[in-house]
Order: C-alpha cells, then structure tokens, then sequence
C-alpha cells in the first residue's frame, strides 16, 4: 500500500515538474497545483497510517490518534487553492492584457 502511495507522489511530482517546464500559463498553473497535491500525499505517506482512538480528553485509550499530519495537511489544501486562484486570475489578465498566453510571445511584444 505505501509503494503505491510513492508511485502516486512520484508521478504527480514528474507531471507537475513537465507542466511547470512549459511555456503556457495556464500549464505552469495546473503543473503548481499537481506539485501541491504531489505534497498532500508525501505528508500524509510519511505520517504512516496510525491505529488508535481519537485524541479526545477523557477518553481511555491505549494508544491515540497524531492528528498533526492532517491538520498540516488541511491547512496546506486551503492554501493552495487560495494561490491557484489567484495565480489563474493573474493568468487571465496576462492574458487580456497580451492577448496569448504563451510565454514566448509576451516576451517578444514586450522587446
């Protein structure tokens, strides 16, 4: 089970990589986001999955829950999409503002 969570972490990490290398916006947006959810699923990996109850006072447990990896983890999903959307909006108004959304030839309009 947890190679196959490597595998999944490794191939988003190689997709969001390519994405990012390209020379569109909106692929280095999408590329970001997939690197974001490559991290999502390191965390929760490296956590490893923990048996227990829930670490609620009072309760009497042997052994309890480390509810620390998932909050990090729900923290970092807000964040994230609060950055996706922003970077799409300033993806949309590079894109008004040149008319392409091709790296390549804002650069040339700009020379």
């Amino acid at each position: 089970m947890e190679w196959m969570m490597a595998v999944a972490v490794g191939v988003l990490f190689t997709v969001g990589v390519y994405l990012i290398l390209s020379k569109t916006l909106l692929r280095i947006v999408l590329g970001t986001s997939l690197l974001t959810h490559g991290v999502h699923l390191l965390l929760l990996t490296m956590a490893g999955l923990k048996k227990g109850a829930a670490p609620v006072l009072g309760g009497k447990a042997d052994a309890y829950v480390d509810p620390l990896p998932q909050a990090l983890i729900l923290t970092s999903i807000v964040i994230s999409f609060g950055v996706t959307a922003f970077f799409f909006v300033l993806a949309y108004r590079a894109y008004q503002a040149h008319g392409t959304d091709e790296l390549d030839n804002v650069r040339e309009e700009e020379q």
